[in-house]
């Protein structure tokens, strides 16, 4: 077992400033994972590129993350938290900094792997920070508040970028980050507790074969909805998981694995993981099939679609108000397993108008959406977590981390897939995209079932 060592501050000020500083973290990955998909075209004309090689900029920026998350336990407990944090801080800057002012794609590319080595350690640590700051039942309310970034990102992102981008010049879709990065930095110096762990071993081995599959995986997700040649891609996708099963059994012998196998014995922990991959299947893709239907099918630009999922950033918002009481008093159990339903019916509704309905008629379903959105992501972030001893913490978060990536990946992967098989198909494009929001739909309501294997009492540390 790991022993922790902690630098004394103020506990209150740490408490009231320690979510602040997650919220900033989440808040610049995820709107970096998404601003740049509506400024490609715009990068590609300056830099004389074709469109189609601006792939590459998003590929670098994913494939890093992929490759340095699984290590951010580790440097944490080694380093600190507090100086791993403002290490990430300084180099998601600085790589955004070398980002706005890149001359072609190629300095962009290498730009935007160091802003995916800040990228990868910024938000894991910072969770880490917060697990070993607050007690159990403090925990929900300080994720509750810190997640809030993570569902509006995904939305705000192409809104800021079109209107930047149309506005002003693509350059400051990277240097808005630089301010924000500041405000974080000041706040971290101050208020971000800083603890070590006083065993290290680095399980070199585990990292390399789980990096490799965390590489192959990712890989395969980006190209695999928009691959014409599918073998190669699906070849990657099959040896990555092989090396994850490799991985599995590497965990069972060696003596300090990087995620150790009684990670997997946590039943909370091993449901969340599941829960969250199954889930995200369905989930994910809404938010971005949403504003290509209105786009492709409608022929509403860039802006008016941003704009039309814009009200779920505001109920998930609303919706963080409503978690805790609704988990005090149904339970992690209940919650889940209807809240996934909900949530499975409504996209399911996504297919209700035709083409010739207003495209005002979405609002009121991605309003709903978004409400319980929230309520899903916090509850099964911090369920996850709520079995997890002290030692486990670190590799813990940073496997939840990983699989968040990777299962945000696979999700909007999965739903342009679908979205494709049904453009081959059908004759009319709307058809193809209710016919799409039905398998979300439906896969979504299916994965539920995961959550019928949680006790009543799973969590009851967690509650108030």
């Amino acid at each position: 077992m790991q022993g922790y060592t902690h630098i004394p501050m103020d506990e209150a000020s740490i408490k009231k400033y320690l979510p602040i500083i997650l919220s900033i973290a989440i808040f610049m990955q995820m709107l970096d994972s998404t601003i740049l998909n509506t400024s490609l075209p715009a990068i590609a004309k300056d830099f004389g590129e074709p469109s189609t090689h601006m792939q590459n900029a998003i590929l670098a920026y994913v494939l890093t993350l992929a490759v340095f998350m699984p290590v951010t336990g580790f440097l944490a407990d080694k380093y600190g938290t507090k100086k791993v944090f403002i290490l990430s801080l300084v180099l998601f800057a600085l790589g955004s900094f070398l980002c706005g002012f890149s001359q072609n794609l190629n300095h962009l590319v290498i730009a935007r792997v160091i802003q995916g080595i800040g990228g990868s350690l910024m938000t894991p640590v910072a969770k880490l920070a917060l697990i070993r700051t607050f007690p159990k039942k403090e925990l929900v309310k300080a994720m509750n508040f810190a997640i809030i970034p993570a569902l509006i990102g995904p939305i705000l992102g192409p809104l800021v970028g079109g209107y930047m981008v149309d506005y002003l010049s693509w350059h400051w879709i990277f240097l808005i980050n630089l301010p924000i990065s500041l405000v974080g930095l000041l706040l971290s110096l101050r208020y971000l507790p800083d603890s070590k762990s006083t065993v290290i071993d680095f399980d070199l081995k585990g990292f390399l074969i789980f990096a490799a599959a965390s590489l192959l995986l990712s890989i395969s997700v980006e190209l695999f909805s928009g691959a014409h040649h599918v073998t190669p891609v699906l070849l990657m996708f099959v040896v990555g998981f092989i090396l994850v099963f490799r991985y599995f059994r590497h965990s069972h012998v060696d003596d300090n694995p990087i995620f150790p196998y009684s990670l997997f014995q946590v039943r909370t922990f091993r449901l969340g993981i599941l829960g969250n991959l199954a889930t995200r299947l369905g989930i994910s893709s809404i938010s971005l099939l949403v504003p290509l239907m209105i786009q492709l099918d409608y022929g509403q630009s860039a802006v008016i679609s941003g704009w039309l999922v814009a009200p779920m950033a505001l109920t998930a918002i609303f919706g963080k108000s409503f978690v805790i009481r609704i988990l005090n008093k149904f339970g992690y159990r209940t919650t889940l397993m209807v809240n996934t339903v909900i949530i499975g019916i409504v996209i399911c509704l996504f297919a209700i108008p035709n083409n010739n309905s207003s495209i005002y008629w979405y609002i009121p379903l991605v309003a709903v959406l978004g409400f319980f959105n929230s309520i899903q992501f916090t509850s099964m972030n911090t369920i996850s977590l709520a079995d997890l001893r002290d030692y486990q913490n670190s590799s813990g978060n940073s496997l939840l981390s990983v699989n968040q990536q990777l299962a945000i990946g696979f999700g909007i992967s999965f739903g342009l897939l679908v979205l494709r098989s049904f453009e081959a198909t059908q004759s009319d494009l709307h058809q193809a995209f209710r016919y799409t929001f039905l398998v979300m739909g439906i896969t979504t309501i299916i994965s539920g079932a995961l959550f019928r294997r949680l006790h009543p009492t799973d969590g009851a540390n967690l509650r108030n």
